[in-house]
């Protein structure tokens, strides 16, 4: 038997620390969670990304009764992204989370599906996609590739 061993990285920051495009990127993404729908779990999801030409776009997550239809807010902003602008490379993602019952402190990570959308995009564009991870604490999660929290990713290629 070999035994092999899958690691992860992600580098911590302060917003103070970070490009003045980058911060706009986090501020835009926790813009969005006024307008996520959430009455179920209340927990809040903004996110938004930046595309090669500079342009942001947001979204939030919408809940529903039936919970296996709930869209998280990383699916809406990379779903409308590649609807709207198909040809044009995602270079980075931020995800701000906020929980009405309770402060949240640490930066939540994508959900598996997520982690999933966010890998088909990435494997799309031949391109890496950055990704910022927010709460209500002072620390931001950069991730540099979703390869960093999603090791042995099922792609095209397991097809």
């Amino acid at each position: 038997m070999e035994k092999r061993e899958i690691k992860s990285s992600y580098s911590v920051y302060r917003l103070d620390e970070l490009t003045d495009e980058t911060k706009k990127l986090i501020e835009y993404a926790q813009s969005k969670l006024k307008d996520a729908y959430a009455p179920y779990s209340h927990f809040r999801v903004g996110a938004a990304v930046l595309l090669e030409n500079g342009l942001m776009l947001g979204g939030s997550n919408q809940e529903n009764a039936a919970y296996p239809l709930c869209t998280c807010g990383e699916r809406v902003v990379l779903t409308y992204a590649g609807a709207e602008y198909p040809d044009v490379e995602i270079t980075s993602l931020a995800v701000a989370v906020k929980n009405d019952l309770k402060i949240v402190l640490t930066p939540a990570s994508p959900c598996g599906s997520c982690r999933q959308i966010i890998a088909e995009y990435q494997s799309k564009q031949k391109a890496k996609i950055k990704i910022y991870l927010v709460a209500e604490g002072d620390e931001i999660y950069a991730i540099d590739s979703i390869h960093d929290i999603l090791p042995l990713g099922f792609d095209a290629s397991s097809l």
